[in-house]
């Protein structure tokens, strides 16, 4: 279900790092469920306190292990308090290897089949919107939702409309039924008839190519002799030129929840606060970063991303954790993604549930909303 991200430590961490035995994952894992609770350091006494009953757990072994932990970078004391955090080498071991099998709450799909069960007759624009908002709402983090690139959109069918002023209204059918409007302006003047013959000719030699493939073999014709002198090529170049060279980038990203973080003690530093608050401002960077979190393989698979603290190549987020999971929307190959972005102290094993979850249902409500249309 989730993945481990390219240039990250293995199972069995970095060169400081063994690999805990078993006695050493559970008080990990222990470590890790008190202090996303408390936020605060865990001391050996508050171990020995749930491990009261368990053999062999007594608190002189419990601080043993911890000190163990410490060594292969796990855990780390922060000032001179007695307990300790799980560092972001922690974190990632207790997610490649500690959550077991994962599953969704009855509370979390109640609150999710309530949200998609209503108004789902709606612009995927929309649902978008809604799904940013509802993740947020089940995580008290930030939900984020980009759109699929129109750049690997099969085209289904394209229309060119005669508006004043030498502009032209785009009509572009991308699969599975998603439609895009565009106006574009133009040097020179075209007919009724002339746009029609173009869309038939566009329409006959292009359905099915996705739009970056249309735009390369345009641009090809472009410097063939032959669009020279034949005019329906001259006017198919001048018209896909403009329909399509801005639609290799995603149509738009959704945030909501950006005010969650202002309540997280894991963001005390307020000059690092305001550093992420302005990277999740700019749509375009978080656009990049989310991209860079979903490889081509995990794509298609369809895995959740876990992207933990310093792993972070933005270093406005290297206190954060980045959940992320791509979509599709019917048969199309073109991938979106959806992600919730908290601290690194987050609920691990129920948000990556949840972004898995989330991803499939919104595939599946924006897949049956565009056949019906």
């Amino acid at each position: 279900m989730h993945q481990t991200h390219p240039n990250r430590m293995s199972s069995g961490g970095d060169k400081r790092a063994g690999f805990p035995d078993s006695r050493g994952q559970i008080i990990l894992t222990a470590i890790i469920n008190e202090h996303f609770v408390t936020g605060e350091p865990v001391g050996s006494k508050v171990l020995a306190e749930r491990f009261a009953n368990a053999t062999g757990m007594s608190s002189a072994t419990i601080r043993n292990v911890m000190g163990e932990l410490e060594e292969m970078g796990m855990l780390e004391q922060p000032h001179t308090s007695a307990g300790r955090v799980p560092t972001d080498l922690g974190y990632r071991f207790y997610v490649d290897n500690l959550l077991g099998v994962l599953s969704i709450s009855n509370d979390d799909l109640r609150l999710i089949g309530d949200e998609y069960g209503l108004n789902t007759h709606e612009t995927p624009d929309r649902l978008m919107e809604r799904t940013s908002h509802l993740l947020s709402a089940l995580s008290n983090n930030v939900g984020i939702v980009v759109s699929p690139s129109l750049a690997s959109d099969r085209l289904q069918h394209i229309e060119f409309v005669n508006l004043s002023d030498n502009r032209i209204l785009v009509v572009l059918v991308s699969a599975p039924n998603i439609v895009h409007n565009k106006i574009i302006r133009l040097k020179v003047a075209f007919t009724k008839e002339e746009l029609e013959a173009t869309a038939n000719y566009l329409n006959a030699e292009f359905v099915g190519k996705s739009l970056a493939e249309i735009r390369a073999e345009i641009i090809k014709l472009m410097h063939e002799e032959k669009a020279l002198f034949d005019k329906l090529l001259q006017t198919a170049v001048i018209l896909c030129s403009q329909s399509i060279e801005d639609e290799d980038s995603p149509n738009e990203v959704f945030v909501d929840g950006t005010s969650n973080i202002l309540t997280k003690s894991d963001f005390a530093d307020l000059e690092r606060l305001r550093e992420l608050i302005h990277t999740i401002g700019e749509k375009s960077r978080l656009m990049q970063i989310i991209s860079e979190c979903i490889e081509s393989d995990a794509a298609a698979k369809g895995d959740v991303q876990v992207v933990i603290g310093s792993e972070n190549r933005t270093p406005s987020l290297q206190n954060c954790t980045l959940i992320s999971a791509p979509y599709r929307i019917g048969n199309s190959s073109a991938v979106g993604t959806l992600s919730v972005l908290g601290p690194t102290r987050i609920e691990y094993a129920r948000m990556i549930s949840i972004v898995s979850y989330v991803a499939r249902t919104l595939e599946k409500v924006m897949s049956s909303d565009t056949t019906k249309n």
